[in-house]
């Protein structure tokens, strides 16, 4: 019980700091900054493409040399620093230098988190989802307590990077809470050296494949919802604002708390992970159709909750399934890879993607939202289709029979 409050404080300090930045910087960047929708989508898309590249190594130095809690705790204490310097810098190449290399330290952890919780659980299928919930808790609670400071500062103190500045605390108290979390030694007696390169090697297997690219497509237009929503909400046609924008986004991970806490781990027990899976594609071709119709406000607010189902029953469930599949001695290494193909290139096209979208449908300052949410909802029905035609669920063999 006492390894749970720690993995549940890792993760809520985890998912606080990004939660703290992420749905709100683009509006920041493009409104106080005056930054455009390319230069948006590029610095967003310095976290993904950091993913590409950081957790090879963040993988391999928990998987082979040092601990799993000792390598969070550096990456954060390092990254908690360059996202105070961030909040101060309003010129866009130097933002764009230190937001990268502040995502080439935050990368890694996102894997790594994910790993140390599973191979601390008796049974990750049944407990990481309420584990894991702790992270949304934690990106609400960082919501609230911007939305709170807005409030109460006023537009005469509050700061323009404050989401920044709020990210760097959170990462600096992450840095500091690793050194309690239990102790996850890497696996010096694995036969094979280069974990990564054996986590490679699954991509042999034709399902896991087959669930990798559409993993890939389907995080391509997470991006349209992590990078738009913000400024789609503070829009004409909606017209909620800024202040309010960071706790109403808090809907979608209300959601996602009781779709963790109290569904995922009934749905993959009665139904299994693929029908489980096939929930989660079907659920975003949904919200981005009630993006696209745009009104009444309420119901796009209220769409939101379906970020519940689209997050949880396929980006939650699919590291449950991968961690399932992966040999013991490289779980870190497989995490780290599906983090690679999702949050890493996938992502990086996304936001890229995302950001072209929006310029080319942005005319004399007006944006034809439904034009833009109609592309994501296109290839979306595409990726549910394709999930329900070629994925068959596996399992790692049985250590015994093997």
């Amino acid at each position: 019980m006492r390894h749970k409050w720690q993995l549940g404080a890792m993760m809520f300090l985890q998912y606080a700091i990004w939660g703290a930045w992420a749905p709100v910087l683009s509006a920041y960047l493009l409104g106080e900054l005056k930054f455009s929708g390319t230069q948006v989508g590029f610095i967003y898309g310095l976290l993904p493409l950091a993913t590409i590249i950081a957790p090879f190594i963040g993988g391999q130095l928990a998987d082979r040399l040092f601990p799993a809690e000792r390598v969070i705790a550096a990456l954060h204490l390092g990254g908690g620093v360059l996202l105070l310097y961030a909040s101060t810098v309003t010129d866009y190449r130097q933002l764009a230098w230190a937001m990268m290399l502040y995502f080439v330290l935050y990368a890694p952890t996102l894997a790594l988190t994910n790993s140390v919780a599973m191979v601390n659980l008796a049974d990750s299928e049944k407990e990481f989802g309420r584990v894991r919930v702790w992270g949304t808790l934690g990106w609400i609670a960082a919501g609230w307590l911007l939305t709170a400071w807005r409030g109460w500062a006023g537009a005469d103190l509050a700061m323009g990077g404050d989401m920044l500045l709020l990210a760097g605390a959170f990462s600096l108290a992450m840095g500091l809470q690793s050194f309690l979390l239990p102790h996850t030694p890497p696996r010096k007696d694995a036969a094979k050296p280069w974990a990564f390169l054996e986590a490679l090697r699954m991509f042999r297997n034709r399902n896991f494949a087959v669930f990798m690219l559409i993993s890939f497509v389907v995080a391509t237009e997470l991006q349209f919802y992590y990078v738009l929503t913000g400024p789609f909400l503070q829009s004409e046609g909606i017209g909620i604002s800024p202040a309010r924008v960071p706790a109403v986004m808090t809907v979608a991970q209300l959601a996602e708390i009781l779709v963790m806490a109290f569904m995922l781990s009934w749905f993959l027990k009665r139904f299994g992970m693929r029908k489980t899976l096939a929930i989660g594609v079907i659920a975003w071709p949904i919200r981005y159709v009630v993006f696209a119709i745009g009104s009444p406000w309420w119901l796009v607010v209220a769409s939101l909750t379906l970020h519940g189902f689209c997050y949880v029953f396929f980006f939650v469930a699919a590291f449950i399934y991968v961690d399932g599949l992966a040999p013991p001695d490289i779980r870190a290494s497989a995490q780290s890879l599906i983090a690679i193909v999702t949050l890493g290139v996938g992502s990086f096209v996304g936001t890229n993607f995302a950001g072209w979208i929006l310029e080319y449908f942005t005319s004399g300052g007006a944006t034809d939202w439904r034009a833009v949410f109609v592309v994501p909802c296109a290839i979306t029905v595409a990726c549910a289709i394709a999930y329900l035609l070629f994925f068959r669920e596996e399992r790692a063999p049985d250590p015994v029979a093997a």
